[in-house]
């Protein structure tokens, strides 16, 4: 008896998962993005978001859950149903960085999580409020060098964390962190002057850096941006060696049923791929491009041990 009952039960489940999967999605899902609204995460997620929605012919709702560099969000989805109805729009914050900045995140970054697909990377670029003296890398370095202390550097995700510890102990200068919840308050300081530069990505800096609002010095990739070929790399400003890859992808909880897995990786890569929504999201600042399940899992499982060398040897501690 016992053991029939555990047949009925396992039959029932396969059952169940089957029927959900025929019937996805017959409500609206849940879009969880780890950043305020404004940030270059939020942006690309409604832009996603969508045209998920006219795909699906359900609603997307995309909902900011800011905080902990983005672990809030992540923790979130990670206990949520794996039924497809709550998603995560994930960075290399939540996924990648947070796991080395915190002591203890509250889920694991790979067996929480089911990968859908990747949807791009952000450029990253450093800027600087345009009353400092600086309008190269190397001045910028000089100018710190000369005056110790007096400069501040703002984060509103890990990428600007990281990057600008990475920068701080490569020059060996002395530069106060000034951290955020998110981008666009950092930007907003920055742009005040309260705060004298960042590591932004485009998405959410592009149009002060166009109204010269703010001075673009360098990226964070080894090629320069088609966007601003004029700006250099870090890399060709002398910081040897730095590449940093800000990416963007799409997660459901773990156990979600692969049929459901399958159906939005099918529907997103339809959306990514598409030319016309890689035109639109270009001008953003971001580069967009989809993956399978599979190849976005070991993408994920690579960017944990890079990022976690690039903290290590940038002399940051987990908090």
């Amino acid at each position: 008896m016992p053991r029939l009952l555990g047949l009925l039960v396992a039959a029932w489940a396969v059952f169940t998962a089957a029927a959900q999967a025929e019937t996805y999605p017959s409500r609206p899902i849940t879009l969880i993005v780890p950043f305020g609204a404004g940030s270059g995460t939020d942006m690309i997620s409604r832009v996603v978001g969508q045209h998920l929605s006219t795909a699906l012919k359900q609603q997307v709702v995309v909902e900011d859950r800011p905080g902990a560099n983005g672990a809030i969000a992540a923790a979130y989805v990670a206990r949520s149903a794996p039924d497809g109805y709550t998603l995560l729009m994930s960075t290399n914050s939540p996924h990648s960085a947070a796991p080395f900045l915190t002591k203890n995140v509250p889920y694991d970054p790979v067996k929480d999580f089911a990968p859908l697909s990747r949807v791009g990377s952000f450029t990253l670029m450093l800027v600087v409020n345009p009353e400092i003296p600086a309008n190269s890398v190397a001045e910028l370095i000089a100018y710190a060098k000369a005056n110790p202390g007096k400069l501040t550097f703002a984060s509103g995700n890990t990428s600007g964390i990281v990057a600008g510890e990475t920068l701080k102990h490569w020059a060996g200068i002395d530069i106060l962190h000034v951290p955020y919840k998110s981008v666009p308050p950092a930007l907003n300081d920055v742009l005040g002057g309260r705060v004298s530069m960042m590591f932004t990505d485009l998405t959410a800096g592009l149009p002060h850096i166009q109204a010269g609002k703010l001075r673009g010095l360098g990226v964070t990739r080894l090629a320069r941006s088609a966007l601003f070929p004029s700006v250099p790399t870090l890399d060709e400003a002398g910081v040897r060696g730095f590449e940093m890859d800000s990416w963007a992808g799409l997660f459901a909880p773990a156990s979600t049923p692969p049929e459901i897995v399958n159906q939005l990786n099918a529907e997103v890569r339809r959306i990514i791929d598409n030319p016309e929504v890689k035109k639109s999201i270009a001008a953003m600042g971001f580069e967009a491009f989809s993956s399978t399940p599979e190849e976005f899992g070991e993408f994920v499982r690579v960017q944990l041990g890079k990022w976690g060398k690039m903290i290590k040897d940038a002399g940051i501690q987990p908090e």
